[in-house]
This record gives C-alpha cells, sequence and structure tokens, in this order.
C-alpha cells in the first residue's frame, strides 16, 4: 500500500521471504497429515514476530493493526493453517495480555511467548455457547486467595501445544459477569480433553479444554473480577481485522495461482489466458482482491489512529472472507479437474478460507451487528 511506513514496507519484505521459505514448502504436508509446523513457529519468534503489538520492554514490537495483518496477508498466502495459530497466539493471548494484564502479569508471561519458548491460546467459545459467547459457563468460584475453575472450552487453536491459557470465566449470576483467569500447562485440574479434525486449517491445531476443580491463584485473574466483558468486545474488533488479512492473502495466492496456471495450461492449441471467458475470470478476482486490500488496511490506519468502529470491524469480517471463498471456488472453476484435486493448492486455500467465514464471529452475527448499530444511529 502507498501509505505504509518504510518500516511496514521492510516488514512485508521480511515476511513474504519468511513465508515462502518456511510456511510454503511445508503447507500442503501439515494439511496432509494434520501436523503444526512449529519449527516455523519458533522462528516466528527470533524475527519478533509474535509479539508484533506488545510492549517492547516485554520483547514486543510496540506496532499496531497495520503491522499485524501485514503479517497475516504475507503468512495467508502461504499457509492459512500456521497463520491462524500465529493469530491465535500473538492476537488472542498475547494482545489480550498486553492490554489487560498487570504490571507483574506481563513481566511473568509475555517474555517467553513473546521468544516463542511458549505458546498461547485463548479459551472463549464452549460446547454449548459459540456465537453466544457471553452466555458462556464456564465458572470461577472464589475461594480464599484461589479461583476454582469448572466448565469447558471448545474450538480453541492451539490447545494442544499451549503453555498458556487467556480464560474468559463466568464469575457472577449477570451475563456480563465475566472475568479473566491466566492457567498454565500442568495446572492440576486442567486439560485437553479433546483433538478436533477439521475439514480446512488442518495445520493450526484445534481442541477442547477441560477444566475439573482447577485451582488457579488469584494473582492470574486479569483485572477485577466482573470487569472483561469490555475487553473480550475490544479484542474481538482488531481479531476480526486481523482474520479478515488472512483471507486477503487466501484470495491473493488464488489470483496469483491462477494466473500462473492460465500462462502454462494449454487446451485448443493455446495457453488458457488467451480466452475471454478466462480472463475475465481472473480480471474479476484480481480486482475484487485488491478492493479488499484497500478497505481493509484503511480500516487497519483508522484503528492504529483510534477511530475505527466495531461496525467497520464487523464489516471487513463478514465481506473479506465471504469474497475470498468466492475467489478461491473461482481459482478450482479455471483449474477445471485440477483445481478439484490435490495437485494444486486451490482446493486447499478454499478448505481453509472457508473457516474465516464461521471464525471470530459468523457471518450471520456479523450481519446482526452491523444492522444493529446502523438502525439505532
Amino acid at each position: 500500500m502507498w501509505y505504509f511506513t518504510d518500516e511496514e514496507k521492510q516488514l512485508v519484505e521480511v515476511c513474504r521471504d519468511f513465508a515462502n521459505k518456511e510456511l510454503a514448502p511445508f503447507a500442503e504436508k501439515h494439511d496432509h497429515e494434520e501436523t503444526f509446523n512449529i519449527n516455523a513457529f519458533k522462528k516466528m519468534g527470533e524475527l519478533g514476530l509474535l509479539g508484533i503489538t506488545a510492549d517492547p520492554e516485554y520483547g514486543g514490537s510496540g506496532l499496531g493493526a497495520t503491522a499485524a495483518t501485514i503479517v497475516m496477508e504475507e503468512f495467508g498466502k502461504a499457509c492459512a493453517g500456521s497463520t491462524l495459530s500465529y493469530l491465535a497466539h500473538s492476537m488472542l493471548c498475547v494482545n489480550n495480555l498486553n492490554k489487560n494484564a498487570s504490571k507483574e502479569q506481563k513481566a511473568k508471561y509475555l517474555p517467553k511467548l513473546i521468544t516463542g519458548e511458549h505458546i498461547g491460546c485463548m479459551g472463549m467459545s464452549e460446547p454449548g455457547y459459540g456465537s453466544d459467547a457471553v452466555g458462556m459457563q464456564c465458572k470461577a468460584k472464589k475461594d480464599g486467595d484461589e479461583y476454582i475453575i469448572n466448565g469447558n472450552k471448545m474450538w480453541i487453536t492451539n490447545a494442544q501445544y499451549a503453555d498458556v491459557v487467556y480464560l474468559y470465566t463466568r464469575t457472577g449470576q449477570g451475563r456480563k459477569d465475566l472475568s479473566t483467569f491466566i492457567v498454565e500447562k500442568g495446572t492440576p485440574g486442567f486439560s485437553v480433553s479433546k483433538e478436533i479434525h477439521k475439514m480446512g486449517m488442518r495445520s493450526s491445531p484445534t481442541g477442547e479444554l477441560s477444566f475439573e476443580n482447577c485451582r488457579v491463584p488469584s494473582a492470574n485473574r486479569v483485572g477485577e473480577e466482573g470487569d472483561s466483558l469490555i475487553h473480550m468486545m475490544r479484542n474481538l474488533e482488531i481479531e476480526r481485522l486481523t482474520i479478515s488479512g488472512i483471507s486477503l492473502g487466501i484470495a491473493q495466492a488464488c489470483v496469483d495461482q491462477c494466473i500462473k496456471y492460465a500462462n502454462e495450461r494449454e487446451q485448443f492449441g493455446k495457453s488458457l489466458g488467451n480466452f475471454q471467458m478466462i480472463q475475465k475470470m481472473i480480471a474479476e478476482m484480481a480486482s475484487e482482491t485488491e478492493m479488499m486490500r484497500h478497505f481493509l488496511y484503511n480500516l487497519c490506519r483508522e484503528w492504529d489512529q483510534g477511530r475505527v468502529s466495531n461496525t467497520a470491524a464487523a464489516m471487513a469480517k463478514l465481506q473479506l472472507p465471504k469474497m475470498a471463498t468466492k475467489i478461491a471456488l473461482d481459482a478450482i472453476q479455471l483449474h477445471g479437474g485440477y483445481g478439484y484435486s490435490r495437485e494444486f493448492p486451490v482446493e486447499r486455500m478454499m478448505r481453509d478460507n472457508k473457516l474465516n467465514e464461521i471464525g471470530a464471529g459468523t457471518n450471520e452475527v456479523m450481519i446482526l451487528i452491523i444492522a444493529k448499530n446502523l438502525l439505532s444511529a
């Protein structure tokens, strides 16, 4: 983008080079085997990317949504699954801790999360509470200097590898009585009870977290008891912007693959790129991708300036993943039988992107948010 700073332009090059060397060559393998590219993840820490928005005093880069979305786009082109795990760690765990935790908690947890020595996740959704996250039933009850936590969290990215869980719980009777706790791997009563196998994003580990009389010290509560709803909603906004960056990367990768295929594949004695129908498909895919890019990075810049709204973040989250799925389906169609096979990456890209229409708020929830805010204005 023309308004990227010199630092952001350099970040583009660093992330693109890393993605081409450490993510793209292994994307198909990890998708097929449903395995986590932990080696690449650790190297992200060496580059200083795991704490992209965290304060420099804890080892972070101190950057904003624009920089974080640059990482999502460049990584998303190469391996969306690995990028989703990066998002869960850097945005849902590290960014939340950096924004809401005490100085003592930051000093204890952020350095190892930022270097990649530890992996983080966030626990919000539950088996019976997905879109209605505020209705969560995982409870934390105070007992002296500890809290006793009971309940389950579902669809948790990085669950099987997480050393630190940023956990939302209910601590009162009202729907808004939510509190947050930091739960460490190995805490008695805490376990990963189920590994979830998915249609796409298969290189991103997903599981269910269980808490059975799990005792956590009061010192691990983030903020005051019952004040976590505003933190949760605020972080959802930057999550929706950055996960849209993954969809942008997927869309661009589909365009790049289609251009390459159209120039190489021959039918009826000439390359596919000579046929007007193919030209139309590629022109529309590229135009839609560029429109998404400008819309998203404009919102990211506004976020960094403190001006983006909940409505705008929901609009990005609604339109970018939906359009990227369309582009991925068009890419499969353009490739014909090869697109439907695993010989080319476009079928994986389509499977991966479909999750972005569900996670961080479904398309339907985004519509409700946008409509409610517009009609009550």
